[in-house]
């Protein structure tokens, strides 16, 4: 069973009936659907998220939204590396590593290209936002 929170289950609900479109603040973003395990119990979760390409590779944020700590996915992501993603209409199978300097910046000004509002999250907090690069598993 997945668990999605209330707000993010408009968003994959809107996803999935749009082959991967999202309107509203998501119109014309990048967004994919990152399904992890839950390092506590096990639970599948679901999380639309903002992202770029690198190449073959789709790189993601943990910013929540400049929040002081790490969003709850990220935890998952460290405690298993191996996910699967839905992008468009494809799903599929990704590796997680967390992306090293001065690739993190390099990627995290990517990002900041598309989508502005990543460069207020990092002004609103002292972390160091998390960047993982994601690829496919063969």
């Amino acid at each position: 069973m997945s668990i999605v929170s209330e707000w993010n289950q408009a968003v994959v609900e809107e996803f999935r009936a749009n082959g991967g479109e999202v309107g509203g603040h998501f119109t014309g973003r990048n967004l994919l659907l990152l399904h992890t395990i839950g390092r506590k119990n096990g639970d599948e979760r679901i999380n639309p998220l903002a992202y770029v390409r690198d190449g073959e590779r789709y790189v993601i944020i943990a910013s929540k939204g400049g929040a002081p700590t790490h969003p709850d996915w990220y935890y998952n992501l460290t405690a298993n590396s191996v996910v699967s993603v839905e992008v468009g209409t494809e799903s599929f199978q990704v590796r997680a590593v967390e992306a090293q300097e001065p690739e993190r910046s390099r990627l995290y000004e990517k990002m900041v290209e598309m989508m502005p509002a990543f460069a207020e999250y990092r002004q609103k907090t002292e972390r160091i936002i998390p960047v993982f690069v994601l690829t496919k598993v063969s």
